[in-house]
């Protein structure tokens, strides 16, 4: 399967959408750029599902654009007046040509799920490879309302349980995207987060 990031060329703070072609094409995220309906249209005339990892802004600002554009059914753990498919822990999806386990994921966002496959994950925003924080092995921030460092540490600890040992590409909510020892990375954002420092010092 061919994975793209459709708002690499974004000129505002967005997450990362990832278009995935293969059987079912789907866009994981939406994200808060404009140009991302173009981005999507330079690549595929029709989406057969968007999913989302969370709903915070960043992720789902243009997801209404998108939607209208495309007609594609909206999957997400949380309710959204537009969501057709509800997510849940330990569901099973179809994203490009892999069958992906479902793993909820709170602690960044309560709404909070990552996908993960024999050989790939998506990963939201509950770890990535870098950041503003880490150059290998960061985790989501945890310091507003709402969010917990400790649900976070768990969420990680159950998303390295779902994993297997030969998973090599991880697509993620922010940073760049990875592909080698995915384990190793996701350890050392366990790691890190179980320091239970502030990402983000003052």
């Amino acid at each position: 399967m061919d994975v793209y990031s459709v708002t690499a060329d974004a000129d505002v703070f967005t997450c990362n959408a990832y278009l995935v072609e293969g059987e079912r094409t789907v866009l994981v995220d939406a994200g808060a750029w404009s140009g991302v309906v173009d981005a999507v249209k330079s690549h595929t005339d029709a989406l057969d599902a968007i999913m989302l990892t969370h709903q915070h802004s960043d992720h789902i600002a243009e997801l209404d654009a998108v939607l209208d554009a495309f007609d594609a059914p909206l999957y997400a753990y949380a309710d959204h007046p537009r969501r057709e498919g509800e997510l849940d822990d330990d569901d099973q999806v179809l994203i490009g040509d892999e069958p992906f386990d479902v793993v909820y994921t709170p602690g960044h966002a309560d709404d909070h799920v990552a996908f993960v496959s024999e050989t790939t994950l998506f990963s939201g925003d509950v770890v990535v490879h870098d950041d503003g924080a880490f150059d290998y092995g960061s985790f989501g921030r945890t310091d507003m309302p709402g969010q917990s460092r400790e649900r976070l540490i768990e969420s990680i600890k159950a998303l390295l349980e779902v994993m297997g040992d030969d998973i090599e590409h991880m697509y993620t909510g922010h940073g760049d995207e990875f592909h080698g020892d995915v384990r190793d990375v996701v350890e050392t954002a366990l790691g890190r987060a179980k320091k239970r420092q502030p990402k983000y010092p003052e």
